[in-house]
């Protein structure tokens, strides 16, 4: 189990992070968060490559930067951007990361041979990396993360340039892995953790404002998210008024998805994480450079 125990980072006057307690067993861990609030900070230091300022993070009740290489070998990271050699193709990279981890010659040869079929990058296996899409690099991300079948994932904006057959296959993924693991991954996509993620963890201002299921975190705006059509004639108008959450326009109409309070006159609807998530950053500044 990893624990996060009051942890708080500084950088001289800013705090990145403030107070964070939790703890993760297996399952997906979904950081919900816009950029800015302190997600990446807090993956960085789960993955030791930031100490925290205050508070400390443990592993099964050891703090991860005693166990140093003991720790390493049990995690598997991909960060926003990984570094990787244009000139390699992906099982030639992936070999020599896994002879870095003190894999046997024939080990790595099965382990990559994993790896490369679970992201689906078996028949490109053998080409140059130079020649890929945003997609297909952040695919070989997530299989140098897969390597020596770690026990703790922790991975930053994973389906980032990812097309949405490839997310689909990816949380599908995420999904199974973390029947035996620990998954944590951060997004500010909604639609890739709304059908996997066990707990979803809100961050906002630096601080943790929630922790709870989809579902329970939905039914914080039970009741207050509406649907509606409104004339084109009066959309101008209508914005001034409501916090809007989704729109369409339809034939000289606007089909709009708002947050209300009880009692408003259009449709009440079932609210959807997306719902939360621009509801409670509606306001929310895109500040901060260390996250």
């Amino acid at each position: 189990m990893l624990t996060v125990r009051h942890v708080t980072k500084k950088y001289g006057s800013f705090t990145a992070l403030s107070d964070v307690s939790l703890e993760f067993g297996s399952g997906v861990y979904a950081l919900l968060a816009p950029n800015g609030a302190g997600k990446t900070t807090l993956m960085k230091m789960m993955a030791t490559l930031l100490f925290p300022t205050e508070g400390e993070i443990l592993w099964d009740g050891t703090e991860i930067n005693r166990l140093g290489a003991a720790y390493r070998e049990i995690l598997g990271y991909l960060p926003q951007q990984f570094g990787y050699y244009k000139s390699y193709s992906p099982r030639a990279y992936l070999q020599y990361l896994a002879a870095l981890k003190g894999m046997s010659r024939a080990a790595a040869r099965k382990e990559v041979d994993r790896v490369l079929e679970a992201v689906a990058l078996e028949q490109d296996a053998k080409k140059r990396m130079r020649k890929f899409s945003g997609g297909m690099i952040q695919r070989v991300g997530v299989a140098q993360a897969l390597l020596n079948d770690p026990r703790l994932l922790i991975l930053d904006e994973p389906t980032a340039g990812l097309d949405p057959k490839e997310r689909v296959r990816f949380r599908n993924m995420l999904s199974s892995l973390g029947r035996e693991k620990t998954v944590i991954l951060s997004t500010h996509i909604v639609s890739d953790i709304e059908s996997i993620a066990d707990l979803v963890i809100l961050i906002k201002d630096h601080q943790i404002i929630g922790c709870d299921t989809v579902e329970a975190v939905c039914s914080t705006m039970e009741g207050r998210v509406y649907e509606a059509r409104v004339p084109e004639r009066e959309w101008e108008e209508f914005q001034k008024n409501h916090m809007v959450l989704g729109e369409k326009p339809d034939h000289g109409e606007v089909l709009v998805r708002y947050a209300g309070q009880p009692g408003e006159t259009g449709n009440l609807v079932e609210p959807r994480l997306e719902d939360v998530f621009l509801y409670l950053y509606r306001d929310e500044e895109q500040k901060g450079s260390r996250t």
